[in-house]
């Protein structure tokens, strides 16, 4: 940070804020006519040159692995993560779908296995992030020294079980839960203003909420057990960790668990 200096920041910007790589999106009371003509006079051609043209970039290549940093601090804090799917990609909906089932509230499986029945931790959660050309798939959990040891294990072993089976009634609800969160969205004129952008940015395009919602209509339990069996077994996870986190399994230990599938106990208890 200290070796930046007002050139390098000026450089940034030229290479990556031209009017080229902008969107600009409005909502609620605004006339459409009225936002051209202000951003066309403050964003034209004439008011902020084009950046120069960037090379091509690879594509990103996930590889996993693991760092852990040891810590005196109250709790433990772990993150277990997998490759996820870009943007445009099929699986798109279906990952943030999954991700609700495994872990987007207090009805999710990982709350109900491990934080409700098991008192492994305090908060646990799962996300899935897209990016352009990849993503992450991953659980977050926060628990104390003791308990880690078992908690990593555990969630292996849900993740596992989610490839052998999900419920219609689990699909039901989180599609539900996301169809809400859309709708509701539309109340906020600045949630519309970004939801426009992203698809925009994304795919090229306004996508209408009722195409949204057929599309999420069309995930059915068999394709999530699919996609958890291709998205947690044939690559090496990602694990970091911080805080009181000796106890901690290590990577290949996970690993080689995820491969095995679900604990007996684990599969006669879903």
């Amino acid at each position: 940070m200290k070796s930046f200096t007002p050139d390098d920041l000026r450089a940034y910007l030229a290479r990556h804020y031209g009017p080229d790589r902008m969107i600009v999106s409005a909502a609620g009371a605004v006339s459409h006519e009225a936002v051209v003509a202000q951003v066309s006079a403050a964003l034209g051609s004439s008011a902020v040159p084009a950046p120069p043209a960037t090379e091509a970039r690879n594509p990103a290549t996930y590889v996993g692995g693991e760092y852990r940093q040891e810590r005196e601090l109250a709790d433990a804090q772990m993150v277990l993560g997998f490759e996820g799917r870009p943007y445009y990609a099929r699986d798109f909906y279906a990952s943030q779908v999954l991700s609700l089932i495994l872990g987007g509230g207090m009805s999710s499986r990982l709350f109900q296995e491990v934080r409700e029945r098991r008192g492994l931790c305090y908060a646990i959660y799962a996300f899935h992030w897209s990016f352009s050309d990849s993503g992450v798939f991953g659980i977050h959990a926060a628990t104390g020294e003791e308990e880690l040891a078992e908690l990593a294990p555990v969630i292996i072993d849900e993740l596992a079980e989610a490839a052998n089976g999900i419920t219609e009634a689990e699909v039901t609800r989180a599609r539900a839960q996301m169809r809400a969160s859309l709708l509701m969205s539309q109340e906020s004129p600045a949630s519309r203003a970004g939801q426009i952008a992203r698809q925009l940015m994304f795919n090229g395009e306004v996508i209408p909420n009722a195409d949204l919602i057929a599309r999420l209509d069309a995930i059915t339990a068999p394709r999530l057990a699919d996609l958890a069996g291709r998205i947690f077994s044939g690559s090496t996870p990602t694990l970091a960790a911080i805080g009181p986190v000796s106890r901690l399994p290590d990577l290949g230990e996970l690993g080689a668990r995820l491969d095995r599938g679900p604990s007996p106990r684990a599969a006669a208890g879903r």
